[in-house]
């Protein structure tokens, strides 16, 4: 854990600049754009849910314009290849699994799951192999997601991934998000942190006023406060069951605390007069094309079972729904702000906001430059002569082991 700056305590109206007063964003030369800074790839990332590579099958995926095949072996482990033959560049995607390896569909050239080939089926007795395989990633499968270290192979072992313990708690049943949004990652994080823009959601949450209690930041994260009170308005029912009113809570105000902590980001939602949680959720941003102006958004809501067996079970779709209408509203406004970026090709906003300016800090100084022109070489076997880390070939020319 990072060392906390001071929060600003005392319950301060959401929207209201207090602290430190922070420089304008939009000011020429000031600041780099943060719609032109990468998502560092030094950290564990979903590209997957678990449930859409089965055994013996293939997914394609991709991280930053980096194609990645996903494939699951006989022994039911993941898979993580360069999505590309290095014979001539057919996605492996489109492969066959046989066993442990990926077979490309074309010239029926076969991989291991370290990126090495393992047998060219034609290839004559004493004739040289090709020296190189295609790049691998390490891959880790746990929440029902399968995650990609897309960056340094020799930091993922020391890099941890996320904790969830309410995921694998028989007290949570867990919700699961995949969608594509077409939008800078950086503008995820802003809507999630920033509780002011309840007035987007009064269709389905009704009237809220969201008071700001305080938020602390450090180097890598920014955490906030907030008091959700009701001031009357339609909720949709869908709202109250996952908050618990409706299995007997009653409409109190909740604590919602959002952090980012780089490069995810939490929600967790209590009661004012509860001292647990009653849901939790865990989102990843993660870029799908080389100027990083799409992210696919993989989220996990952790709600509390509530005293009457079977009640969440019967409530299920009716939570989905609200929440479901809940991002689709966020993704219209978010979508915006991007077709905005794009038309005036640089960040206009005028911020207010000291938390959120914090936030921006914190994805600029964490991230890294986004270099469109070398998306391929960053995904491809080698660059500029140099062999990357985990690609190579077997020594032999015809065993298939």
């Amino acid at each position: 854990m990072t060392e906390a700056q001071p929060a600003r305590d005392g319950t301060i109206a959401a929207g209201v600049a207090g602290g430190p007063v922070h420089r304008r964003e939009n000011r020429p030369g000031a600041t780099a754009d943060l719609r032109r800074t990468g998502i560092n790839p030094n950290f564990w990332y979903p590209v997957a849910v678990s449930g859409n590579v089965p055994k013996g099958k293939t997914f394609a995926t991709v991280f930053a314009g980096e194609r990645i095949a996903l494939y699951r072996g006989e022994s039911g482990a993941v898979f993580a290849l360069e999505d590309r033959c290095a014979h001539r560049q057919v996605p492996l995607s489109m492969g066959v699994v046989e066993g442990e390896t990926l077979r490309c569909c074309y010239h029926a050239w076969a991989y291991r799951g370290n990126g090495r080939i393992s047998q060219i089926p034609y290839l004559p007795k004493g004739t040289d192999r090709p020296p190189r395989g295609v790049r691998s990633y390490p891959v880790r499968e746990v929440y029902g997601l399968v995650f990609v270290f897309p960056g340094d192979p020799e930091k993922a072992a020391t890099t941890p991934l996320p904790e969830l313990p309410e995921y694998d708690s028989a007290k949570h049943k867990t919700m699961v998000f995949s969608r594509t949004v077409h939008c800078h990652y950086s503008f995820m994080h802003e809507n999630l942190l920033d509780m002011n823009h309840q007035f987007l959601h009064r269709g389905v949450l009704g009237k809220i006023q969201p008071k700001l209690l305080g938020y602390e930041t450090g180097p890598e994260f920014v955490e906030a406060r907030y008091l959700f009170v009701s001031a009357g308005g339609k909720k949709d029912r869908g709202a109250g069951l996952l908050s618990g009113e409706g299995f007997g809570g009653g409409d109190t105000p909740d604590v919602i605390t959002v952090r980012t902590e780089y490069p995810y980001q939490t929600l967790q939602a209590v009661p004012e007069k509860s001292d647990l949680p009653s849901f939790s959720l865990w989102a990843a941003y993660v870029p799908e094309d080389a100027e990083q102006r799409t992210n696919h958004a993989y989220g996990l809501l952790m709600i509390a079972k509530p005293p009457i067996p079977g009640a969440l079970h019967l409530a299920w779709p009716l939570i989905r729904r609200f929440t479901e209408r809940v991002f689709a509203e966020d993704r219209m406004a978010v979508e915006a702000e991007q077709r905005a970026w794009d038309e005036q090709g640089e960040d206009w906003n005028q911020e207010v906001f000291p938390l959120i300016l914090d936030v921006r800090d914190v994805l600029r100084t964490n991230g890294v430059p986004i270099r469109p022109e070398t998306a391929l070489c960053g995904a491809a076997a080698w660059c500029d002569g140099t062999v990357r880390a985990g690609v190579g070939s077997d020594a032999g020319s015809h065993g298939s082991g």
